[in-house]
């Protein structure tokens, strides 16, 4: 304690402690909120600004009870936190507690680098939780198969964007965001530029989720062979014309379909076959999964999927890489 004590009499003789303020951390929460709308997709300022209303009900609410968020940001320590999760723990789920600490940290973190704070009170806060599900459900190669092949019994443009999900790895919001321009029929590639999401019920166009999800991804030969036959029904365009069209426009050309475009699609068809339901995404982490079953390198599924690195590749497909490896025994009789 007495060694504790003179750090802050060192720090405070050097100019390093922050000044006494009366911003309450629902104040600091908003000014967060304001600095992430710089930096992060529309998308993702939404889910925050969500999910930090639920914890710091006195965001939407001024008179709302909000012991946490009605307390100056200064005075917050691990203790308030702890009881903090420890209540949320009580009626909310696994997903969700994980969350909150999660955010609050990041909140407290910019707020310590701003040297708003001397200390992250989150930091040292540990919940035991039960242990995360594996994300999503991978289709089986036979289920991906007759899944194909009923998108292309379809023939509809949602259709074939359901299937460069499933056969190029991509996210909801990159095929919808694809142009004619993004896409090289002769050479069988694509490239990600830009996505479409949903924000507020409509679809925005945004940057693709991370730096790394800008890539270029080769086609299998059967998907480059449906998109040669859909780029041959706009007959009469030249290539110049469509470069700027949307592969997947909706009602009004001039904007892709609505986002929500291929769930809709995606549950008619599951349910047609008989297959159990799965989300868009899960297309994506069956590419993934497919891949690395079929023996394709941690860096290349890293590259192809536009993972940061391969690290998040690792740890979304770690029970899957573990089964696998289950497999290799040398036995020498």
């Amino acid at each position: 304690m007495a060694r504790k004590l003179a750090e802050l009499q060192a720090r405070h003789h050097r100019g390093l402690l922050p000044e006494p303020t009366r911003l309450t951390v629902a104040d600091w929460a908003k000014q967060w909120l304001e600095m992430k709308a710089k930096e992060v997709r529309p998308s993702t300022l939404n889910s925050y600004r969500y999910e930090l209303t639920r914890l710091l009900p006195s965001l939407k609410n001024p008179s709302a009870h909000d012991p946490l968020g009605r307390m100056r940001l200064q005075a917050v320590q691990p203790l308030h936190v702890r009881r903090f999760l420890t209540e949320l723990q009580g009626r909310a789920t696994s997903r969700t507690v994980r969350l909150a600490r999660t955010l609050l940290f990041s909140l407290f973190e910019d707020a310590l680098r701003l040297e708003m704070i001397v200390r992250n009170p989150v930091a040292p806060v540990r919940l035991k939780l039960p242990p995360k599900r594996p994300p999503g459900r991978t289709l089986q190669p036979e289920e991906a198969r007759a899944l194909l092949a009923a998108l292309d019994e379809g023939g509809t443009p949602i259709a074939l964007a359901l299937r460069l999900m499933l056969t190029c790895g991509l996210r909801r919001g990159e095929a919808m965001g694809l142009q004619w321009g993004d896409v090289d029929l002769e050479r069988g590639v694509l490239h990600v530029r830009r996505a479409w999401i949903k924000v507020n019920g409509k679809g925005q166009l945004s940057e693709p989720k991370t730096p790394g999800s800008y890539r270029t991804v080769p086609i299998p030969p059967t998907t480059l062979e449906r998109l040669r036959a859909y780029r041959a029904t706009l007959e009469g365009l030249s290539e110049a014309e469509a470069r700027g069209m949307w592969l997947f426009p909706g009602r009004d050309p001039s904007t892709p379909a609505h986002p929500d475009a291929p769930d809709h699609y995606l549950r008619r068809v599951l349910a047609r076959l008989g297959l159990p339901a799965i989300r868009v995404h899960d297309l994506r982490h069956s590419y993934g999964s497919l891949l690395l079953a079929n023996g394709a390198p941690v860096e290349v599924v890293a590259d192809r999927m536009g993972h940061a690195s391969p690290t998040i590749t690792l740890g979304i497909y770690r029970h899957l890489l573990e089964e696998e490896r289950m497999g290799w025994v040398l036995d020498l009789g």
